[in-house]
């Protein structure tokens, strides 16, 4: 199972067995890692990925867990 963790002030954390791509379809290589962290910023020079420019500039968000109203039929 795969594990996303919503950092405060940082990056989405994805953790397991995954495939990035891009809005092509082509795949990002990930040279075996199973921990990565993508961008939330929007800072980053290496996007999707975080470089940590978020901590260099200030960026500030936090997420705190909450449910989603169920999802709308589609027509």
């Amino acid at each position: 199972m795969t594990k996303i963790t919503v950092s405060d002030n940082g990056p989405l954390r994805i953790e397991g067995d995954m495939t990035i791509v891009d809005a092509a379809g082509k795949e990002f290589g990930l040279a075996g890692r199973t921990v990565i962290g993508l961008c939330r910023c929007g800072l980053s020079a290496n996007k999707p990925f975080c470089d940590g420019s978020h901590a260099r500039q200030g960026w500030q968000s936090q997420c705190e867990a909450r449910d989603l109203p169920p999802p709308k039929p589609k027509a």
